[in-house]
């Protein structure tokens, strides 16, 4: 959704819709007052009405929802029922390995084709980065996809349930802001602002 007027989410409001719901999905798998094998399709409940939550306040406040949220809330809504309908966990499980793959491939076909899609969805995000910083950007975010799919499969069918929200909690989420954080150099060096650099964001809902 892009709509006229529209003000992209920036700062803490920008990280509050990117990882809010997921820290709900967390918080509720915690303390959800019901048997331990129940908490995961409770906590995938208020995951998805977390998700729309962020997907209506962006739009309303903002007039803006990035294509990556929608996408992802998408899934959430799609993968999440079928975890509840079916009483299935799988399919909330495999559902960050879906995103992160269907981004690395965009992204990589975005680069096979000259264009750098990620240049369309972050632009205003980045000002004054060229071209070249562009294309290794989306190389960079492209690679780092792929392998957490590629991680993700591994952790949720080798581990219990718990391993797998714990990898969530303590290692996705560093790990995809620590990715930001090391893309900061580069891109200063292919023309981004200084003080732009020091607000390094992941270029979507941390999965």
């Amino acid at each position: 959704m892009n709509l006229e007027n529209k003000q992209e989410p920036a700062g803490a409001a920008r990280l509050m819709i990117d990882i809010g719901p997921l820290l709900v999905f967390f918080l509720v798998n915690f303390l959800a007052p019901v048997p331990g094998p129940l908490k995961i399709f409770v906590a995938t409940g208020a995951f998805m009405a977390a998700m729309v939550t962020a997907l209506v306040f962006s739009a309303v406040r903002y007039r803006y929802v990035s294509p990556l949220l929608l996408f992802s809330a998408v899934m959430v809504v799609v993968l999440g029922g079928l975890t509840i309908w079916l009483h299935n966990e799988n399919f909330i499980k495999i559902k960050p390995t879906v995103y992160y793959a269907l981004v690395a491939g965009l992204l990589a076909f975005g680069l096979a084709t000259g264009r750098p899609l990620l240049k369309a969805v972050l632009g205003s995000t980045y000002p004054g980065l060229d071209e070249e910083g562009w294309r290794k950007l989306t190389r960079n975010w492209a690679i780092f996809f792929a392998v957490m799919a590629a991680i993700n499969e591994l952790v949720w069918r080798n581990t219990s349930t718990d391993f797998w929200i714990g990898f969530k909690l303590w290692g996705a989420i560093p790990a995809t802001l620590l990715f930001a954080l090391a893309n900061v150099p580069m891109l200063v060096r292919h023309g981004l602002a200084t003080e732009d650099a020091a607000k390094p964001v992941e270029p979507g809902p941390i999965e």
